[in-house]
């Protein structure tokens, strides 16, 4: 069983940071691409960020330059540094990762339970 948790929303003031952070506990699989969506009420589901095995980095128009995403495979986590945050940024945001079990030959998508991210003005 494949189980994301995130940590580190909350709230914070325009021009701030956090860091959200989501560790996947995994046996005998491999994660291919993590990845970051978010959804703010009313809205739908986007992505935010995504992060390939080798490091390869996808961002939303709306973030790139302020939003990192970074992980470690050694410790199977992805971490999404947000700086200068707006509120327009202010959503759930969930981790999710493609994890490919050995030796079959599907992969199998996950999501965390989500973070609530809050931008005060």
């Amino acid at each position: 069983q494949v189980q994301l948790v995130e940590s580190g929303g909350g709230l914070v003031q325009a021009g701030g940071s956090l860091r959200l952070s989501c560790a996947a506990s995994v046996s005998r699989s491999t994660i291919k691409t993590m990845a970051w969506y978010r959804q703010a009420p009313g809205k739908q589901r986007e992505l935010v960020a995504s992060i390939t095995s080798d490091g390869s980095t996808n961002y939303a128009d709306s973030v790139k330059g302020r939003f990192t995403c970074s992980r470690d495979n050694s410790k199977n986590t992805v971490s999404l540094q947000m700086n200068s945050l707006k509120p327009e940024d202010t959503a759930v945001y969930f981790c999710y990762a493609i994890i490919s079990p050995l030796e079959q030959p599907y992969t199998v998508q996950y999501w965390g339970q989500g973070a609530q991210v809050t931008v005060s003005s």
